[in-house]
């Protein structure tokens, strides 16, 4: 009797492979992705998207901050909603870095407030820091 290793958790024998009667399903044999564990230790759930995705998420979530950021300083009507649409990209994707996309949220709608006071107060969206 031969035994096969398909996976960590299941070994399946030459008696599980031989061949099903006509019009029966043969067993099904689990895959990795329904024994892998998240991060939190729940079993069943999807080994994550990919490396790349998750790396992404964080990125756009990095870019949000940093477009914010800038954003309070030049471009107000550029970078303020740009950061606002990346921050959202970054949540949607569930990005590790949540704290980070919060904050890139949070800069670009005060980039679109900065705008508005600038526009309110001197009738343009132009900076004046000289007298």
């Amino acid at each position: 009797m031969t035994s096969t290793l398909t996976d960590s958790t299941r070994r399946v024998t030459a008696a599980d492979t031989e061949a099903a009667p006509l019009g029966s399903t043969p067993a099904r044999v689990p895959d990795a992705a329904e024994h892998a564990t998240d991060a939190k230790g729940a079993k069943g759930a999807k080994a994550g998207a990919s490396p790349a995705v998750g790396r992404e998420a964080d990125g756009l979530a990095v870019a949000s901050f940093v477009l914010g950021l800038v954003g309070l300083l030049v471009f107000n009507l550029l970078l303020g909603p740009t950061a606002i649409v990346m921050a959202l990209l970054a949540l949607a994707r569930r990005t590790r870095r949540r704290g980070r996309a919060f904050l890139g949220l949070a800069l670009g709608v005060a980039d679109l407030v900065v705008l508005a006071v600038l526009i309110t107060a001197n009738g343009t969206a132009a900076w004046s820091l000289g007298g």
